[in-house]
């Protein structure tokens, strides 16, 4: 399989997927709805919504029920990323390759931006209900997604990093924390959604969710690799900001080579898992596999 290939079809056909939930920038209000698609038309991986639309498959999943829940949680990350760059916090000009939303449409704008992606992102999930209302799995994905965006999730994680800048008291216990809830959280999301819309037992729904996570820190660890061996070239965004926002990473902590075993160690865990399911899903393990030793 040419896995790069092969995400490369995948993330058109998403792409696709996701611009048709996107609202029209009309009316009043216009401005904020511009910048909202701005930020999300802005490109990416499409990691989530893939991983969520690829578990929804291995579990036998064909209906287009996980087709708003793919571009929820991509707008959840969006605005998560908008409000990331702002001058508050890590005061970041470019992201894929782009001037941010707060240097294009200035603070407050990218502040509401922000604000009506979340939003939305529950208001474009809830459609599900619509397209299958005897799934009983919705309700349970609604608040799956709720929980991993919020306090007790990607929040909590960011909130704990905010803190801990200049910080001469982090252990590997708090990095860890962070590193689960700022992005295992949204991960984990994305493959327990699509577990629970198409019907994978809660044996099932355990592994999948385990392996999200060693997925989601071994991720966070090799976008600390990069932050320090990458370029502005290949990543579409400044390297080093890290050192420049005085924040701890994986690579500071443990050093370079050690957070290299470490997503090596992570990776061979989640595939391990993965396999163990009766269910198999090919390009799913290989895209998991790719993503975690990517270089961009």
């Amino acid at each position: 399989m040419d896995i790069r290939a092969e995400i490369g079809t995948r993330t058109e056909q998403i792409n696709e997927i996701l611009a048709a939930w996107l609202p029209k920038a009309e009316g009043e209000q216009r401005t904020v709805i511009e910048a909202m698609n701005y930020s999300f038309l802005a490109g990416g991986k499409r990691l989530r919504p893939m991983l969520m639309q690829e578990t929804y498959r291995l579990f036998g999943g064909r209906s287009r029920v996980i087709e708003p829940f793919m571009a929820a949680i991509e707008m959840i990350h969006t605005y998560s990323l908008v409000h990331d760059d702002l001058p508050a916090m890590d005061n970041d000009e470019y992201r894929r390759g782009k001037k941010t939303t707060h240097v294009v449409y200035g603070e407050a704008m990218a502040i509401l931006a922000g604000d009506g992606l979340l939003t939305y992102a529950f208001e474009t999930a809830a459609n599900a209900f619509d397209i299958e209302p005897q799934n009983i799995g919705i309700g349970h994905s609604m608040r799956v997604l709720a929980r991993k965006a919020g306090i007790y999730g990607m929040v909590g994680g960011q909130t704990v990093d905010v803190e801990s800048e200049d910080s001469k008291d982090m252990t590997k216990e708090r990095l860890d924390f962070i590193y689960r809830l700022k992005t295992s959280a949204l991960i984990e999301a994305s493959m327990l959604i699509g577990a629970i819309l198409a019907g994978a037992t809660q044996s099932e729904q355990k592994i999948v969710e385990e392996v999200a996570g060693k997925v989601g820190l071994a991720f966070q660890i090799q976008d600390d690799i990069l932050d320090v061996t990458g370029t502005m070239e290949v990543l579409g965004k400044p390297i080093g900001s890290d050192e420049k926002n005085h924040k701890m990473t994986y690579v500071a902590y443990e050093g370079l080579e050690k957070a290299k075993e470490d997503v090596a160690a992570l990776s061979g865990q989640a595939i391990a898992q993965m396999n163990s399911l009766v269910v198999k899903n090919e390009f799913l393990t290989e895209l998991l596999r790719y993503l975690i030793a990517r270089e961009k």
